[in-house]
């Protein structure tokens, strides 16, 4: 199956969305915040990336814009997966390049259908 980057601060959805993921077969890369998420997406390149927004230093918001902007990783499919959910929220996230657009709590059929579809994307 895929690989996918995990960036969230939290320890808790870390455990959960990984949990999830693996369940259906994914290699799950994890990095805690967004910084080291561009940083790890630079050097493993995975198939895609999930960010959250909310985060210290690189927020989700610059950390996307960083990795679609970068020749190296433009081409990883990014979904932001956050506590916001205000339609601003959404269309700033796209404005960075994200490709999809979850909201927390994250149901796992939810995970499973989004990051399905961004990985069709990049086939």
């Amino acid at each position: 199956m895929a690989r996918i980057l995990i960036v969230d601060d939290s320890p808790t959805e870390m455990y959960k969305l990984t949990a999830m993921l693996e369940k259906h077969g994914h290699v799950v890369l994890k990095a805690e915040h967004g910084a080291d998420g561009v940083a790890l997406a630079r050097q493993e390149k995975p198939d895609a990336v999930l960010m959250d927004i909310v985060m210290p230093g690189l927020n989700g918001f610059q950390a996307t814009r960083q990795l679609t902007k970068d020749p190296i990783t433009q081409n990883i499919p990014v979904i932001m997966v956050t506590t916001k959910d205000q339609e601003t929220d959404k269309v700033w996230g796209t404005r960075q390049g994200a490709k999809g657009y979850l909201t927390k709590p994250v149901e796992e059929e939810a995970l499973v259908i989004e990051v399905n579809r961004v990985l069709s994307l990049t086939e």
